[in-house]
């Protein structure tokens, strides 16, 4: 550790609350025990609380597997004490779903470099030199597929609010380029709105609120880069009174909007798979830390789906719903 001192780590490892952390060297091969740390964006949101029961879940499968369990709170600072603290403590592994793909690259470059196997689920810190892997979506292809379905649904054209992403996350900049992708260049689609919520329900609710009282009538469609925004325009549109008369589309394929799907309250969201995106970082990850296999590719990438009523049993969390 060339560029951060043991006696800094283990502050930082206090701040982040993992004091306890301490080096413990473990013995590599079949069956050995691994300790891994996963670093979600934030365990407040739906969609990160599935993966890391995803990785739990397949690290109990393997057997002889440590998840060390990181809530990043959506913020680069966390997630890069929580590093740093894993560092200290000595860790075979890091998985993390960046909140920032570029802020987090000097803690993850400090894991490789001292032979760390690092990798990223959902967001690719790609700048990293070493990164072990990167599991995700497709995300450019699942913005693509909300255009297109938005084009299925008015093929006559129609004004459409685009709640965005966090700035600087990898997932938020893909998908909003994938809707683009789509929908730009046909003059019958026009953003009326196109701006950040921030993954965030009360950010979109706000801003649905803002845009249903400015515009001159209602949106056709309001598209969002996860089903977090989506429910908070979904709860914004039922206040002015406009529910089932505005197509909500969403990102993510949650419990809770697959539930709003199956009763009307949204059209649709994307399908990102994200317990099947984690099992298979973790699975691969122990399969190199025990065996030394490394991946065939250094990027793996899921193929995004369009769940609406009508296919609702090929989502993930199908067979949750009640």
């Amino acid at each position: 550790m060339n560029k951060i001192t043991r006696r800094k780590l283990c502050a930082l490892a206090a701040a982040a609350g993992l004091a306890a952390l301490a080096f413990s060297p473990v013995a590599y091969g079949e069956g050995k025990k691994v300790t891994i740390l996963a670093a979600m964006r934030s365990l407040e949101n739906p969609f990160f609380i599935v993966m890391m029961k995803a990785i739990k879940a397949e690290a109990e499968k393997i057997g002889g597997v440590e998840i060390v369990e990181s809530d990043g709170q959506d913020s680069s600072a966390k997630q890069t004490a929580d590093i740093e603290a894993a560092i200290v403590r000595g860790v075979d592994g890091i998985l993390v779903s960046p909140a920032d793909v570029n802020a987090i690259v000097p803690a993850l470059q400090e894991a490789v470099d001292a032979g760390i196997a690092a990798g990223t689920i959902d967001s690719n810190a790609s700048k990293v030199n070493g990164l072990f892997a990167h599991v995700g979506a497709d995300n450019v292809k699942g913005g693509e597929a909300q255009g297109e379905l938005i084009k299925k649904l008015f093929p006559n054209g129609a004004t459409v609010v685009n709640l965005q992403g966090l700035p600087g996350a990898g997932p938020a900049i893909d998908r909003n380029k994938g809707v683009h992708n789509a929908l730009d260049g046909d003059s019958k689609y026009k953003f009326v709105v196109d701006q950040t919520a921030n993954f965030d329900r009360n950010k979109a609710l706000s801003i649905t609120e803002a845009a249903l009282a400015s515009l001159p009538k209602p949106p056709d469609v309001i598209v969002a880069a996860s089903d977090d925004m989506a429910l908070g325009a979904m709860e914004a549109v039922k206040g002015h009174g406009l529910a089932g008369k505005v197509v909500i589309i969403g990102f993510d394929g949650n419990l809770e909007a697959l539930t709003q799907i199956r009763d009307g309250g949204m059209t649709g969201t994307i399908e990102q798979f994200p317990g099947q995106q984690s099992a298979k970082a973790l699975a691969l990850m122990v399969d190199f830390l025990r065996n030394g296999t490394k991946p065939t590719q250094l990027v793996t990438l899921l193929t995004p789906i369009v769940i609406t009523k009508d296919n609702l049993n090929q989502a993930e969390h199908f067979a949750e719903l009640k």
